[in-house]
């Protein structure tokens, strides 16, 4: 069904309401309309990495995590997944008259905000820092989540709209005040593709205001944005709870009625929280008019419409034995291998089983079912620690020592620390003795860094003071290291870690992420050489929070790989692989008319080769620095990757599709335009750069271009 059609039959159905129905189907949690033959739905259901909180349902790595993978085509199957295990849960549970909070098929995900601070403790539900990246990994997400047949398959949403990242404890009445370049060129462009590109049905607003309005109500972002230059025609969904926060906290209003006017004028259509149960009050005191709710209901209708709630469809028959079906686990498990980033290794690692007799494996997440999950995420059958995917993966051959070590994060105001376990450093200690290899496995959880309200860190509210790991941890990362063991270090979190120590000591680092429920299975794997690891940072690793700007501070100098001028832990798109791959110098480069009104953009052709003894895949990235132009990016910015397979001791050919909106720049006035002439492109498997020479001991290939 079409648009028009669906917004044809919406508007034949909300004519035949009176005014009160019309306001009830504006909340997230609309009742039945039984003279209409209307059921009672939920609009509130989440799938950012997996259908969530509805039971069970296969479970991906967290965002962040997938994000590393840098893997278009997996992102569209994980989206597809999602939807046919929604629909076969909304197929069920409607067949039961279920219809609560998270049973429908309008999912809040995905998360596209831009994390441009490691402090933020929902970073890791985003695909990461780069703009670029981030739409090209969530376009794929939503057309998966959408489906392209006769009726929707499940809706989704772009969210925070539109420049939202913390501080977490602040987020109620905060204002996040960016340039016009800033929203350009950093804030903006994952929402405008895919409204434009993906057709996503709904948009979420952000809790805070953005250049002194609400997200949930800001005509520039709204009304003159997304309706007016982007064209979009879904709907828009408040965040939970924040028109209340118009009068409560930001104060742009003085009541919950005035804060309904205000949203519904500037194009909220479905409040999630209480505030629109206030409706009929703002429109008995004449302050709002029908047309007002006309307009959004039958948007809402619209999208039910498209989703074929009141048709028989292609999908109704999906049955409920998909969810978490092998087919599924696969595609989980591949995600999960293709996630992890190794950051360091001397030789050490692929690990050969047959030349050890005991493994130590410490660390308060090597055994951690939570560590494995992220935030939202749904309930898996099974879960696999990193601890028991080593002992599977041994099996009776080799012996596994465990040390829990210490508690995962403690001091003076913690209310999470366990008074019943002390810090087992001495234990610590054994396990290395008696250890050939010693596996430490630090990190956080969703506990530590996450959404407000639902942490318990320094601050309450999610966010991090620092990069720092927790002070128990760090004594046992200290403590494990001075042991003299070979050593690999694995941190499992969803944000760039201060891992100097790790990086300095250890024989290998790698980072783990979240990685789903069955993810010590996968990690197993990857250190046993089952497959060589190739993630790469969708993120910058710094190596302090000293050398950030103020965490509430929205500007983008000196954030993020494009603007930061100091030298990183470990670079954006940085990833070692147990081969040992480069991009040769010599490639084909070739423009298709960058200045044509209907030119796609360049090509570019590239030979990458192997040189290692272990076949992998590897992430072929493309970088492009505008040479004239004094608005371009401060360091060259990533334009094109593709992920490939390059088997060892050989060469693979690679074509790269630069779109020409790479060749753009942004001026103050927020203007997007090609300014300068000269450019240069650089190839390689990691971002360009000193540090990124450093770590790999490749330079990237480069090209001059003259348009």
């Amino acid at each position: 069904m079409d648009r028009q059609e669906a917004r044809k039959r919406a508007h034949e159905l909300v004519s035949k309401m009176t005014v009160e129905e019309k306001a009830s189907q504006l909340r997230y949690d609309a009742p039945a309309i039984d003279r209409l033959g209307i059921p009672a739905y939920n609009w509130w259901n989440e799938a950012l990495h997996g259908v969530a909180r509805a039971g069970t349902a296969t479970m991906f790595p967290q965002a962040i995590g997938m994000a590393a993978a840098f893997d278009e085509e997996l992102m569209k199957e994980i989206g597809e997944i999602i939807a046919t295990e929604g629909r076969a849960k909304y197929n069920e549970q409607s067949k039961h008259d279920d219809r609560d909070i998270y049973k429908g098929l309008t999912f809040w995900a995905p998360n596209v905000n831009i994390f441009r601070d490691p402090r933020w403790g929902r970073g890791h539900e985003t695909y990461g820092e780069d703009p670029y990246l981030t739409s090209r990994l969530a376009v794929p997400f939503v057309e998966g989540i959408q489906g392209d047949g006769e009726y929707m398959k499940a809706a989704a949403c772009a969210k925070h709209f539109a420049v939202h990242s913390g501080p977490e404890g602040d987020r109620h009445f905060f204002d996040a005040k960016a340039s016009k370049k800033d929203l350009e060129e950093t804030y903006l462009p994952a929402f405008e593709a895919l409204v434009k590109e993906a057709g996503v049905e709904a948009v979420m607003g952000a809790y805070n205001r953005t250049n002194g309005e609400p997200c949930c109500a800001n005509k520039p972002l709204m009304v003159d944005t997304l309706r007016g230059k982007w064209g979009f025609e879904g709907h828009f969904v408040s965040d939970c709870w924040a028109v209340r926060d118009f009068h409560e906290n930001h104060k742009v209003t003085s009541s919950p009625e005035e804060s309904v006017k205000l949203a519904l004028e500037m194009g909220c259509d479905l409040n999630c929280g209480c505030t629109y149960q206030k409706i009929m009050n703002a429109y008995r005191e004449g302050i709002i008019s029908e047309d007002l709710l006309t307009t959004s209901c039958e948007r809402l209708f619209t999208a039910r419409f498209l989703l074929g709630m009141f048709d028989k469809t292609e999908y109704d028959e999906i049955p409920y034995t998909v969810v978490e079906c092998k087919e599924h686990l696969a595609v989980a498990s591949r995600a999960a291998k293709e996630s992890v980033v190794l950051l360091k290794n001397d030789g050490l690692l692929p690990l050969n089983k047959d030349n050890i007799k005991t493994i130590g494996v410490v660390g308060p997440n090597a055994n951690s079912r939570i560590a494995l999950i992220g935030n939202y995420h749904g309930t898996s059958s099974k879960y696999i620690t990193v601890l028991e995917g080593i002992q599977n993966k041994v099996g009776d051959d080799v012996r596994v020592l465990y040390s829990e070590g210490c508690d995962i994060f403690k001091d003076n105001i913690s209310n999470l620390a366990d008074p019943n376990l002390p810090d087992r450093l001495s234990e610590v200690k054994t396990v290395a003795e008696y250890s050939d290899v010693l596996v430490v496995v630090v990190g956080l959880d969703e506990n530590l860094e996450g959404e407000e309200g639902d942490a318990g860190n320094q601050f309450a509210s999610g966010d991090k003071i620092n990069l720092n790991l927790p002070l128990p941890q760090r004594q046992l990362l200290y403590t494990a290291l001075e042991c003299g063991k070979p050593t690999i270090v694995i941190d499992m979190a969803g944000s760039a870690i201060d891992l100097s120590v790790a990086q300095d000591k250890a024989n290998a680092v790698l980072q783990g992420w979240y990685p789903g429920a069955r993810g010590g299975a996968d990690i197993a794997d990857i250190l046993f050489g089952e497959v060589s690891p190739s993630g790469k940072l969708p993120v910058t690793f710094y190596k302090s929070a000293d050398d950030l700007p103020d965490f509430r501070d929205y500007s983008m100098k000196n954030r993020t790989y494009k603007y930061f001028t100091g030298t990183p832990l470990y670079p954006f798109g940085y990833g070692l692989t147990y081969g040992d791959c480069y991009v040769k110098p010599e490639n084909h480069f070739t423009v298709e008319g960058i200045e044509d009104d209907e030119a796609k953009g360049a090509v570019l052709i590239v030979t990458v080769v192997n040189d290692g003894k272990f076949d992998t895949d590897e992430v072929v990235q493309a970088y492009i620095k505008d040479l004239d132009s004094e608005f371009a990016t401060t360091n060259p910015t990533l334009c094109g990757f593709k992920r490939v397979h390059v088997p060892a001791g050989s060469e693979v050919e690679v074509q790269i599709n630069i779109d020409k909106k790479a060749f753009t720049s942004v001026n103050e006035e927020g203007q997007r335009k090609i300014f300068g002439k000269n450019f240069r492109i650089f190839a390689g498997t990691q971002q360009p750069g000193a540090r990124s020479e450093e770590l790999t001991g490749h330079k990237c290939a480069s090209f001059d271009l003259t348009l």
